[in-house]
C-alpha cells in the first residue's frame, strides 16, 4: 500500500472554491480503483495550505488515477488556484 501526501497552497481568493471542489469530488476519488482512503486537511494557522492524504493499493493504481481524464480535468482547474508549486510524497 502507498500513502500519498500532497501539499497545496491555494490563493486566498480561491480557498472556498477549492474546498467546494474537493468536497464534491471526494466520493468519486475514493471510488477510483485502488483508492481506499482520502482525507483533505486545512492548516489551522495558515488557511491557504491544504494537505491531501490518500491510500492506494499500489503505485500502478495511483498512476492510473493520475493519468485519468477525471484527474487531468480536476488538476487543470485547481492548478490555476495555486499560490506556490505543489509538493507530493508517496510513502510505503
Amino acid at each position: 500500500m502507498i500513502t500519498r501526501f500532497v501539499k497545496l497552497e491555494i490563493l486566498s481568493d480561491h480557498i472556498e472554491d477549492f474546498k467546494t471542489l474537493t468536497t464534491g469530488e471526494k466520493t468519486e476519488i475514493i471510488a477510483f480503483p485502488g483508492c481506499s482512503h482520502l482525507k483533505i486537511l486545512q492548516d489551522v494557522s495558515k488557511p491557504s495550505v491544504f494537505f491531501t492524504v490518500s491510500h492506494w493499493e499500489s503505485e500502478t493504481a495511483l498512476n492510473h488515477y493520475r493519468n485519468s481524464d477525471f484527474f487531468q480535468g480536476n488538476w487543470k482547474t485547481v492548478k490555476q488556484w495555486f499560490a506556490s508549486k505543489p509538493e507530493a510524497w508517496s510513502l510505503s
